[in-house]
């Protein structure tokens, strides 16, 4: 984290008198000598971040995507293949300044680096508010939003704030992520575990293994739990997938005899911004007055 933090180092090359700019990200150290100006993001939180820092792209993926960022899907941005795969025609023939990769596109970093100065931007999920922070920072910082950057930030630290000092106080919870019919929790440390480590709910089952997929539970295992909060994600609804609505999945009985079902305090949490992004800055502001605002109407 120390070696992320100075992110950038700015230093005078004599041979060519250029500016060296340097960003550190998952996969090593890249140099550019000019800002960059043709810009293809193949990451949503990244793209998260370049859209409320104003920083304009010259390409992205086609799927889905939350609201506020369905302006990308408009035909004036070029489409350059999936998330999960670029098209490496169009990609070529835009010929960027720069590609931003990150989480699903990930693992076509050394593929696409090949063509064009490319930075993979993953933050990382057991310490997700830090890592968002540090990612964003950098992109801040070589755009020159730094103003921008530091004005978000305050806002979302206050609200995270006011938010965990409710939720010391509003028991324990339980994360359950909802697919084609299936269950599973995810506790502190997983790539959901911000409500407990960032927004403060006590974990029900602390005993809950960190893994990509989450632990496989049973409607026996939430009763069993019996959390005072219930935290529902329906990843079917956040991929525009069918399947059972999770709404409809967990009005049964045994989970209708639970604290957090009696005391209406079950969250359908915003799938775009915990599922699809889950790092940007506006997904994490929604994210957090998603939570401050249940805990407002809590009775």
């Amino acid at each position: 984290m120390a070696l992320l933090a100075a992110a950038f180092t700015t230093q005078c090359s004599a041979p060519v008198h250029a500016a060296e700019i340097a960003i550190e990200h998952a996969k090593g150290r890249l140099t550019m000598f000019a800002i960059p100006k043709k810009i293809v993001v193949f990451d949503l939180a990244s793209l998260d971040v370049l859209d409320a820092l104003g920083v304009q792209v010259a390409g992205v993926p086609r799927g889905p995507k939350p609201p506020y960022l369905a302006k990308y899907d408009a035909a004036t941005y070029p489409k350059v293949g999936t998330f999960w795969e670029p098209d490496y025609e169009e990609l070529n023939a835009l010929s960027p300044d720069l590609v931003i990769v990150g989480l699903r596109s990930g693992p076509r970093y050394d593929a696409v680096s090949k063509m064009a100065p490319t930075i993979d931007m993953t933050v990382d999920a057991a310490d997700l508010l830090n890592s968002a922070k540090l990612r964003a920072g950098a992109l801040a910082s070589l755009f020159g939003k730094q103003a921008e950057f530091d004005k978000r930030i305050a806002e979302l630290d206050a609200a995270i704030a006011a938010t965990r000092r409710k939720a010391d106080a509003a028991g324990t919870g339980l994360i359950v992520l909802t697919t084609g019919g299936r269950l599973s929790a995810f506790g502190s440390g997983s790539r959901f575990g911000v409500i407990h480590d960032t927004f403060g709910f006590k974990p029900a089952a602390p005993e809950i293994k960190v893994g990509l997929h989450g632990q496989p539970i049973s409607f026996e295992f939430i009763r069993k739990v019996d959390p005072d909060w219930l935290f529902v994600l329906d990843r079917d609804a956040a991929i525009d997938a069918r399947g059972q609505p999770a709404r409809q999945l967990l009005d049964n009985e045994l989970v209708r005899e639970t604290k957090a079902w009696r005391k209406g305090n079950v969250v359908y949490l915003d799938a775009a911004s915990f599922y699809l992004v889950n790092g940007g800055l506006t997904s994490l502001q929604r994210m957090i007055e998603q939570i401050r605002s249940a805990l407002d109407a809590a009775r």
